[in-house]
């Protein structure tokens, strides 16, 4: 029978999920996605430019399994100004064997931070430093939120240092973060950020570069997660240039959209230059090999990464 399931229900729901399943099922999903074994189709995307709004359109499958899952997200940055969201969307769930409609979660974006999240954490589990001395948050909106949190399932670092936009944002984020053991300190430069913090997430719309290669320390892990667009950018081209390790979620996506697709444009990198973030997980490439080197990963959002944290949440309502 169709399940129709509320963002209410959902985030009741996700209470009583531990943050370390989550990410190990979005790990499980990017194993499966290099493996060969997900079909995942093009994005399909719309940009409303005057709104300053975007959706995106994800789809894709497991093979062999239950379901397949089609994800519309929208990105609507006015909103603020008008006291609204600026997420929206939806996740639909359908049977492989039939093509029934198995669930509607009306999300309401709310999943894809989650998913997003929780693949920054995959990431850091995977390429951070051995020793992460201080966690630097680039965006003090919800995603810079979440970001911070689900890294406090692979990392023991509770020290981070914040940017945001306004002085307004990086108080309202000090205050939700220390309820929850951190220790926030906050910056209007992000400079400070990659000067004194070696495992680092960007986490916003940005169409300008935000970190410059120049002020990038040996030993830093920076995973960027705000660029999803193929207009939008959050490091400087040259700053994968001078990285030891390029990774993405998907290359093949990371061609069209994203910081690789931004360096790729400006000439200082190419394809071979690229690991596959999957790959790294099962150890079929090297990803950081020591404490030296600087790492960037590209997270474009893959679609594997919808059907997994679908699946979690449709197993949990039962």
């Amino acid at each position: 029978m169709q399940r129709i399931v509320t963002l209410e229900e959902i985030l009741r729901v996700l209470e009583n999920i531990d943050r370390s399943d989550i990410v190990t099922a979005i790990e499980e999903g990017f194993k499966a996605f290099s493996n060969g074994e997900v079909v995942v189709p093009p994005v399909g995307e719309m940009i409303f430019k005057e709104q300053e709004g975007e959706a995106h359109i994800k789809y894709g499958f497991i093979k062999g399994d239950d379901y397949y899952v089609i994800k519309i997200a929208s990105g609507f940055y006015k909103n603020r100004e008008l006291g609204l969201s600026p997420n929206s969307g939806l996740m639909l769930m359908f049977s492989q064997k039939t093509g029934e409609t198995v669930c509607v979660l009306l999300d309401e974006g709310h999943l894809t931070n989650i998913r997003t999240a929780a693949a920054g954490a995959v990431v850091a589990k995977h390429l951070a430093p051995s020793r992460v001395e201080r966690i630097g948050i680039i965006g003090a909106g919800y995603q810079g939120r979440l970001q911070l949190e689900f890294l406090g399932a692979v990392t023991e670092c509770r020290e981070a240092l914040v940017w945001g936009v306004s002085d307004a944002e990086l108080k309202s984020y000090a205050d939700a973060m220390s309820s929850k053991g951190f220790e926030i300190t906050t910056t209007r430069h992000t400079a400070e950020i990659a000067e004194t913090c070696n495992l680092i997430v960007t986490a916003t719309p940005s169409e300008k570069p935000l970190l410059k290669a120049e002020d990038v320390r040996k030993g830093t892990h920076i995973t960027a997660v705000g660029s999803d667009t193929e207009y939008k950018i959050e490091l400087e081209p040259e700053l994968l240039e001078l990285a030891d390790g390029v990774v993405s979620d998907s290359i093949a996506q990371s061609q069209l959209r994203g910081e690789i697709y931004q360096s790729r444009k400006a000439g200082k990198i190419v394809d071979e230059d690229l690991m596959e973030l999957g790959r790294i997980i099962n150890k079929r490439e090297p990803g950081r090999t020591n404490d030296e080197q600087i790492t960037v990963a590209d997270l474009t959002g893959v679609a594997v990464q919808d059907i997994q944290i679908c699946k979690a949440v449709y197993k949990a309502l039962a």
